[in-house]
């Protein structure tokens, strides 16, 4: 695929699997480019749409029970059941195969990364990943890091390296892709998103 397609060929949900790195609580304490109730609300609403529409996840943390602690557990209620969290000591969680086997195994070639820290536990295997053929996209308001500067540098970086960025509740609607299909009233719900929650009020109000 060129470089010109690969920007232009939509996210499915058929085509996109979602990996979520190290959303945990030591590493959500350090957070300060975003205030962290809006990066754990918009990481889970993320899992659990990606979840309404049977896109897989990947999940992955370091270091748990030691330096960086559990994952959020606003983000564990969000995941579906029985969904494995691969913890694992390298800093990229790419260089860890079980990392690679659990993508692999979703057969999709559109990885929608999320991480904390974003220049680093987003955007690193988000270049491994565009490096291997893949088609890498990260979710910036499902990320977060340590400082503005670090934010800008991670995303300059991103840009250069050209890994897709966006939000997550945009990557998760061009996946739904009608809003008539059956999934479209549990996936706007699972987004949460204010103004989508008053359109729908407003769109009720009418119909009464």
């Amino acid at each position: 695929m060129s470089e010109r397609s690969k920007y232009l060929e939509p996210v499915t949900r058929e085509n996109a699997a979602v990996v979520l790195v190290d959303h945990q609580v030591g590493l959500l304490s350090g957070v300060r480019d975003i205030p962290v109730a809006e990066l754990k609300h918009n990481v889970a609403a993320l899992a659990r749409a990606a979840t309404a529409l049977d896109i897989p996840l990947v999940v992955t943390t370091t270091a748990a029970d030691s330096m960086w602690g559990p994952t959020a557990p606003e983000l564990v209620e969000a995941l579906p059941a029985g969904q494995k969290i691969i913890d694992r000591s390298s800093v990229n969680a790419w260089h860890d195969g079980r990392v690679r086997e659990a993508v692999e195994a979703t057969g999709r070639r559109k990885l929608i990364f999320a991480g904390v820290s974003l220049e680093v536990c987003a955007a690193l295997p988000a270049y491994a990943a565009t490096a291997a053929g893949y088609d890498a996209y990260v979710a910036v308001d499902a990320s977060g890091t340590f400082s503005p500067a670090k934010r800008e540098a991670g995303l300059a970086r991103m840009q250069q390296a050209g890994v897709i960025l966006s939000d997550y509740a945009t990557l998760i609607v061009e996946a739904l892709g009608d809003n008539a299909a059956p999934e479209a009233g549990a996936v706007y719900a699972a987004l949460d998103m204010p103004f989508a929650v008053l359109v729908g009020q407003i769109a009720a109000a009418h119909r009464s």
